[in-house]
C-alpha cells in the first residue's frame, strides 16, 4: 500500500509542475504536442484539447512537449505561429518558470491543508534534565512548562528552542511547576551539536530534552495561510541550501538520495498517518520546484539561462553551443541520478 500511494504522490506531483507548463504554454499560444506522465514506452494515451495526453511506463518525471521544442535534439525548431520558437525570451521564461511555480503553489495548498487539520507540535515541557547544565544548576525540573522566555511567549518546543539558540545573555525564563509560576534566570553555554545537513556546530543550550508531550494547533484561517506561507519558504531555503553545500563540498555527495529514498520516504510517512504523507508530499513538491530551477541544461533553469542570453545579447546562443551545453546537462542530469541511486542501494544493503 505504501509503495502504492509513493506512486501516485510523485505522479501527482509531476503532473501539476508540467499542468503549470502546459497552461503557461497555452496562455502564450504555443501548441502543445503531447504531455506525458513517466518515460519510454506509453501504456495508455488518448488526445483532448489538440494535445495527446500519455502515461508511460517509466514513472521517473514526465514532459509537456510544445511546438517547436526538442530537448533531445536542440536543432529541430519549427517557426510557425504556434511555435515555441517564435515568442519572445521572456515568454519563453514565462512558460519555463510556470513549471517550479506549479509546485510552490501546490506545496503552499498543501501546507494550508495541514494547518486547516490541526498539526501536532511539541510542547515546551522538560523531559530530563542534564547533569550541571545551566538548566541543573538554575532548578528546572523534569515536567516543568516553559511559558515564556524574556518575556516573549513560546507555544511550541521549536519556538523555545529557537530563542534560546539565539539569545544573547541572561535568560528569564517563566516556567509552570505544579500548577504554580516559577521564575528562573540561566545563561545557555555554546555546546558542540549537529545541524539538519549532518555539520558539526555550536549551538546555545540549556541542558535539557523535550518530555515528548505533543497538543494539536488550533490555527484559524489566517493562522493556517501564516503557516502555510511560512513552511514552504523553510523548505524552499532548506533545498535551496543544501543544494549550494552539496555543490561546494559542504556536505558530502553520499547524503544525496534518488528515487528509492523518496518512495521510502513516502511508503513510512504512509505508515505515519496521511498527514505525514501531506507534509512530505508538500516537501518534495519543492524539491521539484527547486532543483528544476537549476541552471542545467535540459533543466527548466537551463533553458532560462539559454533566454537571459538572448534576452541581454540580442541574439541566440548558437546552435553548437545549445547542443554541447545540453549533452553536458543530460550528463550531470544523469549522473546525479546514478549517484542518488548508488547511494540508496547502499543505504539498503548497509
Amino acid at each position: 500500500m505504501g509503495y502504492l500511494v509513493s506512486l501516485l504522490v510523485l505522479s501527482a506531483l509531476i503532473f501539476f509542475h508540467e499542468l503549470g507548463h502546459y497552461l503557461a504554454a497555452r496562455m502564450m499560444g504555443v501548441y502543445v504536442e503531447v504531455f506525458s506522465i513517466g518515460f519510454g514506452k506509453k501504456l495508455f494515451s488518448f488526445k483532448k484539447f489538440d494535445t495527446e495526453w500519455s502515461i508511460s511506463a517509466i514513472p521517473l518525471g514526465g514532459y509537456v512537449k510544445m511546438k517547436g521544442q526538442d530537448d533531445s535534439d536542440p536543432t529541430k525548431k519549427s517557426y510557425d505561429e504556434d511555435s515555441y520558437n517564435t515568442k519572445t525570451p521572456l515568454q519563453k521564461i514565462f512558460i519555463l518558470l510556470a513549471g517550479p511555480l506549479a509546485n510552490f503553489v501546490l506545496a503552499f495548498v498543501l501546507y494550508f491543508v495541514i494547518a486547516l487539520g490541526s498539526p501536532v507540535a511539541l510542547a515546551p515541557v522538560v523531559g530530563e534534565v542534564v547533569k550541571d547544565s545551566p538548566a541543573f544548576v538554575a532548578g528546572l525540573e523534569s515536567n516543568d512548562t516553559i511559558r515564556s522566555i524574556n518575556g516573549v511567549k513560546v507555544k511550541t518546543w521549536k519556538e523555545m528552542a529557537k530563542l534560546i539558540s539565539e539569545s544573547d545573555g541572561v535568560l528569564q525564563l517563566e516556567v509552570e511547576r505544579a500548577g504554580y509560576i516559577e521564575h528562573i534566570k540561566l545563561t545557555p553555554m555554546l555546546n558542540d551539536a549537529k545541524n539538519m545537513y549532518g555539520e558539526d556546530i555550536k549551538r546555545k543550550m540549556i541542558g535539557i530534552s523535550a518530555a515528548g508531550r505533543t497538543f494539536k494547533q488550533d490555527l484559524g484561517l489566517i493562522g493556517s495561510l501564516e503557516y502555510a506561507t511560512n513552511q514552504t519558504i523553510f523548505a524552499s531555503t532548506l533545498i535551496f541550501t543544501g543544494v549550494k553545500k552539496l555543490i561546494f563540498g559542504e556536505v558530502p555527495a553520499s547524503e544525496l538520495g534518488g528515487v528509492i529514498s523518496i518512495v521510502k520516504l513516502t511508503s513510512d510517512a504512509t505508515d505515519a498517518g496521511w498527514m505525514s504523507v501531506l507534509f512530505f508530499a508538500a516537501l518534495i513538491s519543492v524539491n521539484l520546484g527547486v532543483l528544476n530551477l537549476l541552471p542545467i541544461p535540459a533543466l527548466d533553469g537551463g533553458h532560462i539561462m539559454f533566454n537571459l542570453y538572448e534576452m541581454i545579447f540580442r541574439r541566440e546562443a548558437s546552435e553548437a553551443v545549445m547542443v554541447n551545453l545540453t549533452i553536458a546537462g543530460w550528463v550531470i542530469l544523469f549522473g546525479l541520478m546514478g549517484l542518488g541511486l548508488y547511494n540508496d542501494i547502499t543505504r539498503l544493503i548497509g
